[in-house]
């Protein structure tokens, strides 16, 4: 799949009642500009007030997931956000006239079909992932539900369920990809157990609900007063009970149907982290209250991760720039020489990479007892890397050479030993004026930043 950001081709609008409001919905979904993400709006509050699709936001998760901010409520999000992140979305709007989007047949089927309609387009962006490099979990000590997360190239999941009823039974389900999301998942509907269903009536809850939108387990024995009362609410002449143990007008679309809603949720409250997500996700027993608390772990780790811009490398990849092409465009050699390969470069930043052993001649007397790479050779690498970003594109490099003429906001903030690897990020912070060049620079080693400047250089040319 693309690695450019998407969003949809034109909007597209459907209209059906709330789960619990019952209300009449009508939902308008709308394309988006790059980095806007999924965000709710109420057009029918003053002032269109909007919902940022954030874990952050989840206040509640009673028979759905809620999001809440400044007093502005959506309830019943999940199935809505599992479509947009099933059909490979990243921008859109979504304008609803209640606080609820309508339930349509329990699942995200109608959502899905709809997008299709429409069309996906790709936009000018890259779009961005996070990519889980250790085990993360979250166990909900009340329930014993439990998901992790697990290194992985891509995203998938998997959810085992057993709600310990004879009825349900254990099922699992696996979605190895996403692009399986809209053919194997989309159109598994929710489910509820009839005890909770009565609960849910006498609690005046899921007004918009019919017999068609929901998959009744039977649970427990279905009384005359009970059937009496699901023929009103469902507004059926009779109610009966099939020989698989759930209430009559709907067929399974698949055995295991139950195990690959719960999937669909996932999906849908974990696209509440905020960014599309490289780990392999095992959920066991997954409920609301869990998905969005792990999404609300995940959602921290994320923007603990921005913050540190810690670089993604692939060392496995062939660098952009080997040793000998250093070496061409650089006049430093060794023992200066302070940058081993470069791994990725663009218009506006550069990556390179520093292997730091016990052979570096500094650490002769930096420290005998105690080696440590000093800070200012650490600027020093940062500024070979600089220069590389600046040389690149020059035709006989040789003939230049880049020269620092002012730092700020120096910042060691860890020690740099033998053994670590020293990843080098450099931004261009303005376009290069009359030689004049203005970079921001970062050092990151175990996933940590060790040292940070902002650094001024000017290209010279030395030789005709």
């Amino acid at each position: 799949m693309s690695d450019k950001q998407k969003t949809i081709k034109q909007p597209f609008t459907l209209k059906g009642k709330g789960l619990h409001t019952g209300i009449e919905v009508i939902m308008t979904i709308k394309p988006a500009p790059i980095n806007t993400g999924f965000v709710f709006v109420r057009v029918d509050l003053e002032g269109q007030p909007t919902i940022e699709a954030d874990a952050t936001y989840v206040t509640s998760t009673e028979r759905g997931t809620v999001l809440e901010k400044k007093g502005v409520k959506i309830h019943t999000c999940e199935h809505i956000l599992a479509a947009l992140t099933g059909m490979d979305l990243d921008n859109v709007y979504i304008d609803l006239n209640s606080s609820e989007p309508p339930i349509m047949d329990g699942s995200s089927k109608f959502f899905v079909e709809a997008i299709e309609n429409v069309g996906v387009e790709e936009q000018e962006a890259e779009r961005e992932y996070f990519a889980i490099k250790e085990i993360v979990s979250y166990t909900d000590p009340e329930t014993g539900s439990e998901i992790t997360a697990i290194p992985s190239d891509h995203f998938e999941v998997t959810t085992m369920v057993d709600f310990g009823t004879k009825v349900l039974g254990t099922q699992n389900a696996t979605m190895k990809d996403i692009k399986d999301f809209k053919n194997d998942f989309a159109k598994a509907r929710t489910f509820s157990f009839l005890h909770e269903l009565e609960m849910l009536l006498d609690a005046g809850l899921i007004k918009g609900g019919d017999i068609n939108n929901a998959i009744v387990y039977v649970d427990k024995e279905l009384s005359s007063k009970t059937l009496e009362k699901l023929k009103l609410v469902f507004e059926q002449p009779e109610v009966t009970v099939r020989p698989n143990g759930i209430l009559d007008n709907v067929n399974l679309y698949y055995p295991n149907e139950a195990a690959r809603h719960k999937l669909l949720d996932v999906v849908g409250d974990l696209t509440l982290v905020g960014v599309k997500l490289k780990a392999k996700i095992i959920a066991t027993k997954p409920g609301h209250h869990c998905n969005t608390q792990f999404a609300k772990k995940l959602n921290k780790l994320y923007k603990l991760f921005r913050r540190k811009n810690i670089p993604e490398i692939d060392f496995h990849k062939e660098p952009v720039y080997n040793i000998k092409d250093i070496m061409r465009m650089l006049p430093h050699r060794p023992p200066f020489l302070l940058i081993d390969k470069i791994m990725e470069v663009d218009s506006k930043h550069i990556i390179g990479v520093k292997n730091v052993t016990i052979n570096e001649p500094f650490f002769v007397g930096h420290f005998p007892s105690e080696p440590v790479m000093p800070g200012v050779l650490q600027i020093e690498a940062m500024a070979q890397t600089g220069g590389i970003f600046v040389l690149e594109n020059v035709e006989d490099p040789q003939n230049y050479s880049t020269y620092l003429i002012k730092l700020d906001n120096v910042k060691h903030k860890r020690k740099v030993v033998p053994g670590d690897t020293l990843i080098l990020k450099i931004d261009l912070l303005e376009p290069i004026r009359r030689g004049i060049v203005h970079m921001q620079g970062y050092g990151y080693c175990n996933g940590q930043m060790v040292v940070e400047a902002e650094m001024m250089a000017q290209v010279v040319k030395t030789k005709d």
